[in-house]
C-alpha cells in the first residue's frame, strides 16, 4: 500500500496533477491510487500542508485535461485498431458495439466511472472510440470531475476540520475508501463469471 501521506507531501500540487491527469485517461494511470489520493490530499488541506482552494481548482483541471485526452485518444486511435482484419486480437465489430452502448449510456457511463477505480481510466478512451458527442462527453466529464475531484478532496477536508486527532483515523477510513471503490467492480466481474 502507497503511503499516501508521504506520497501527497511529496508531490505537492504538480505531482497530484500528473497523478491525477494519468490515472482519468492515460492507458497506464489505472493502478494509481485516485479516491483515496483525493481523500487525503484534502485531509492534508486541513492540516495546513496545503491551501484547499488552488488544490480543488488543480484537482478539477487534471481530471477534466485527463478524461479529454483520453476521449481524443480514443477517438483517433480507436477505429484504426479495431478496422483491422478480424484476428485474434481485433474484431471490427467491437467498434460497433461500442458506439452503440455510448450512445445509449454514454452520459451515465462517464459521469458514473468517475468513482470505480481502472474503469474511470478507460471510459475516456472508450468514450472516444465509440464516436460519443464531444460536447455531451464534455458536459458529463466536468460534472463527474466536480463530483469525484472535489467532492472527495473536500470530504478529506471537512474530516480533518472537524474530527478531533482526525490523523489518527487517516490510515482506516483511506483502507475503508479503497475497498468501498473496488467492490462494485470485483462484484460486477464475478457476476459475469457466474453468467458464464
Amino acid at each position: 500500500m502507497f503511503d499516501l501521506v508521504a506520497l501527497v507531501k511529496t508531490a505537492g500540487y504538480l505531482g497530484l496533477f500528473v497523478i491525477i491527469f494519468a490515472e482519468s485517461g492515460l492507458f497506464f494511470g489505472f493502478f494509481l491510487p485516485g479516491d483515496s489520493l483525493l481523500f487525503t490530499a484534502g485531509f492534508l488541506a486541513s492540516q495546513g500542508y496545503l491551501a484547499i482552494g488552488p488544490l480543488i481548482i488543480m484537482l478539477f483541471v487534471a481530471a477534466v485535461a485527463g478524461d479529454a485526452v483520453g476521449y481524443l485518444f480514443g477517438k483517433k486511435m480507436g477505429p484504426r485498431i479495431f478496422s483491422r482484419p478480424k484476428s485474434f486480437w481485433f474484431n471490427p465489430s467491437h467498434t460497433e458495439k461500442t458506439r452503440t452502448f455510448f450512445e445509449h449510456y454514454g452520459p451515465k457511463t462517464i459521469l458514473l466511472s468517475r468513482f470505480l477505480p481502472v474503469v474511470r481510466t478507460f471510459a475516456p478512451i472508450m468514450a472516444g472510440v465509440g464516436g460519443m458527442r464531444y460536447r455531451t462527453f464534455a458536459i458529463y466529464n466536468a460534472i463527474g470531475a466536480l463530483l469525484w475531484a472535489c467532492g472527495i478532496t473536500l470530504l478529506g477536508y471537512l474530516f480533518g476540520n472537524s474530527v478531533p486527532h482526525a490523523d489518527k483515523y487517516i490510515v482506516p477510513i483511506v483502507l475503508v475508501i479503497i475497498i468501498t471503490s473496488v467492490l462494485p467492480t470485483v462484484w460486477q466481474i464475478i457476476k459475469e463469471r457466474q453468467k458464464k
